[in-house]
């Protein structure tokens, strides 16, 4: 996304960002947001940039970053699956396809795969208990979500390339 190849973050890309809201009060959170937009999550050197060309602190920009739940502080993945845990969907079983997608990918909740395919997310009731439980792929919404239906729709989706052996 942002990233060149050496694995510095390519800063270039804010300029038109940054000249988009010059001197504008109050313009912080679109800022981030089209930051986020850009490298897909807010790199500290991003938040950096953003606090000298703003003129305030970084720790300002960053608790602006973290107080939102809609900015993200590492990469994430370029798939990202949302399960529900609200009480229907945790009922009907949202914690055994938490425990089918660690098995067998290897990454817990709040995790992005090595190589940087998929991020699992929990999330809290997304308006569907009637389906539950609830998963949520690239903002496709499944319902009556099964481990082995859910596993065969992540691996036509982003391949089998994370897969992991289990050894129990």
């Amino acid at each position: 996304m942002g990233e060149v190849d050496n694995g510095s973050v390519d800063l270039s890309l804010m300029d038109e960002i940054l000249a988009q809201y010059q001197g504008q009060q109050g313009a912080l959170i679109p800022i981030l947001q089209k930051a986020q937009d850009k490298y897909g999550y807010l790199p500290p050197e991003v938040i950096g940039l953003i606090a000298h060309k703003m003129g305030i602190s970084v720790s300002k920009v960053f608790g602006v970053a973290t107080f939102y739940a809609q900015f993200y502080l590492e990469r994430r993945g370029r798939h990202i699956l949302r399960l529900c845990d609200g009480t229907a969907c945790h009922v009907k079983g949202t914690p055994i396809l938490a425990t089918a997608i660690e098995e067998h990918y290897g990454i817990d909740p709040g995790q992005t795969s090595e190589d940087g395919e998929l991020t699992v997310e929990i999330v809290y009731c997304l308006g569907s208990c009637a389906l539950a439980p609830v998963a949520v792929l690239d903002g496709e919404v499944m319902g009556r979500m099964r481990q082995e239906m859910l596993l065969r729709t992540i691996k036509k989706t982003i391949g089998s390339g994370i897969e992991q052996e289990v050894t129990v």
